[in-house]
């Protein structure tokens, strides 16, 4: 059963314990007609500021597809769905576009770092893309890829990193401007045991600050324990949400 939260207030400040994502009946589907696919079938789920909500479940369960749609990058087709008092449905595409530029940060699963440019470069996009320099973008990039690890590889293309350092660069652009939102898909996939705790305890130190919030969907029961709440999907709905202790037994 889900556990209810407390309901956004108005204060431009917001407090640890508020809601900073709803979503109530969120449904979404691929393909038409017999080739119809329902991805997420009726989802709720509240996740509150300075909290690190994990997603876990079987594979093609929809939890890929419930942090895409939360992050904005996928529309739902119904349901009620709020990001920071944000709906997604009420802006225009480019309106859309840039408002999730400026607060979401997402570290996706395949990376999908850019092949020609080095990287310190490639984790200062969010930032070249919000208007800054060149200079001060790539510098703050520096200064994020050492929180996890990657001063000797600022000048590095993609293709000369490891997996794992790959992983870590996406983190880094994930977070380097400074986002109200973190989403990641198994951010610790390509991490060995240390590496992974480490990046999990840089990520939950973002969380904790009283007006952001972050959600992770993964498979490594190694980082449970990071977690404030775990929700558990199957069949794209979410069937429990508890403790990591819980979840864990």
């Amino acid at each position: 059963m889900t556990t209810a939260m407390s309901k956004p207030a108005s204060s431009t400040h917001p407090q640890r314990g508020e809601l900073a994502v709803h979503a109530k009946g969120v449904t979404k589907h691929y393909g038409k007609g017999d080739n119809k696919v329902l991805a997420l079938r009726g989802v709720d789920l509240e996740i509150a500021y300075g909290e690190l909500m994990m997603l876990v479940g079987p594979s093609g369960c929809g939890k890929t597809t419930l942090i895409s749609v939360i992050a904005g990058i996928l529309d739902r087709d119904e349901g009620e769905l709020s990001v920071f008092g944000n709906d997604y449905a009420k802006q225009g595409q480019r309106i859309k576009t840039l408002w999730r530029g400026a607060n979401i940060g997402f570290v996706f699963q395949q990376f999908n770092l850019l092949p020609t440019l080095t990287a310190a470069e490639n984790a200062a996009v969010p930032l070249m893309i919000l208007g800054e320099s060149r200079a001060s973008a790539v510098k703050k990039a520096k200064d994020m890829m050492s929180r996890v690890g990657l001063e000797s590889k600022f000048n590095s293309l993609p293709s000369q990193l490891s997996g794992g350092q790959q992983q870590r660069v996406a983190i880094a652009r994930a977070l380097v401007h400074q986002p109200k939102l973190i989403v990641c898909d198994e951010p610790t996939s390509a991490l060995d045991a240390t590496t992974g705790h480490a990046v999990l305890r840089l990520l939950k130190g973002v969380a904790l600050q009283e007006d952001r919030a972050l959600v992770i969907v993964t498979h490594d029961s190694r980082i449970f324990g990071f977690a404030d709440r775990v929700a558990t999907m199957d069949d794209g709905k979410i069937v429990t949400i508890g403790k990591p202790s819980e979840v864990m037994q």
